[in-house]
């Protein structure tokens, strides 16, 4: 089981944290589309890395076409050194529609076919075929030789896909190399609601589990001493409680009949008390999404919930400490080997 960690800052913090988490172990780091563009930011660890996989989780697929992720794929898998991992993910209607003015619609098929859009365009770079993609939302017919890139002597970038709900989780296991699994999950939501949903987009696709890959990420209290550990419990209650509150994630919740724990979550973030939905989130939830402890006592516990079942595990920490984590990495290392 590979272990990941986090890059959620911006590219200058990037391109000096990544050779960091580097040196503490780590398999591999991701970025994230939040306040800066997540292809920028792999860009800048890959320049400061060499051998750590670099991931985007996610990029938001649907504020761009085929054509931009073809070429970003192809250039950041070349920068990297064959590195890459190209993550997508969806975002949610009003986003797409109002923030990057872009068309929403049938989520899960219109992934599937960027995906196989993205790939045909690939095919037509790397193996000489007419350009000849025409489905319900994307076309791409034209590509003159000028704009075709040099041959490539790494192969092009596997496709992870994130997801929660059942339909877009099929199709990462139809047509994508791998899934991230959402950290507001519990044991239970990923046995019954995800990896089942994977299984069955894999058999409709005839595909091997073992030709999968399921990228777990996990959210994590811990800390080197008290007072960190708990800072980080308190991050971990308020965001959990902001994942309760929205309704895409509610069958996770649904799963351990913790419905009215979504309505309360939900009411308070419309009144705007965001500190005070912390509160609804009590040991049990806490413990049974979460991974709480020591740096020995978290590696335990995701070994016990993921080992087996995952082929990557990301612990998503509250306290972006290199030493902190580098300890988490060489403690969960430890466990999954036994």
């Amino acid at each position: 089981m590979k272990i990941d960690s986090s890059l959620m800052f911006e590219p200058s913090k990037v391109r000096v944290m990544a050779p960091q988490l580097e040196e503490a172990g780590f398999d591999g780091a991701y970025t994230f589309e939040g306040q800066s563009d997540p292809f920028i930011a792999v860009a800048a660890a890959a320049m400061t890395t060499r051998k750590m996989e670099l991931m985007t989780s996610v990029a938001i697929a649907f504020a761009r076409n085929p054509m931009n992720l073809a070429y970003l794929g192809n250039d950041l898998q070349n920068l990297s050194g064959g590195r890459f991992i190209l993550g997508l993910g969806t975002q949610i209607k009003a986003h797409i529609e109002r923030r990057f003015s872009m068309p929403w619609s049938r989520p899960a098929a219109r992934m599937r076919e960027l995906v196989q859009a993205v790939r045909a365009i690939w095919d037509c770079w790397d193996k000489g075929e007419k350009l000849d993609f025409e489905g319900e939302f994307y076309r791409h017919t034209l590509m003159t030789p000028m704009f075709i890139p040099p041959q490539s002597e790494h192969p092009k970038p596997p496709i992870y896909i994130a997801g929660v709900g059942p339909l877009m989780t099929e199709v990462a296991g139809e047509v994508g190399d791998g899934f991230f699994l959402h950290p507001f999950a519990t044991e239970k939501s990923m046995n019954e609601l995800s990896l089942a949903a994977i299984g069955r987009g894999l058999s409709k696709a005839g595909r091997a589990r073992e030709d999968f890959s399921v990228a777990a990420q996990v959210i994590t209290a811990t800390g080197l001493d008290d007072k960190t550990l708990e800072e980080s419990v308190f991050g971990a209650r308020s965001q959990i409680a902001f994942y309760a509150s929205t309704p895409a994630y509610l069958p996770v919740l649904q799963c351990h009949g913790w419905d009215d724990l979504h309505v309360e979550a939900k009411r308070l973030s419309k009144e705007g008390k965001w500190m005070e939905m912390a509160g609804l989130v009590d040991d049990e939830v806490l413990n049974t999404i979460a991974v709480v402890g020591t740096p020995a006592e978290v590696a335990g516990r995701i070994a016990e919930r993921f080992k087996g079942r995952v082929e990557r595990i990301s612990p998503v920490a509250y306290a972006p400490d290199v030493e902190l984590l580098a300890e988490l990495c060489r403690e969960i290392r430890a466990v999954v080997k036994q």
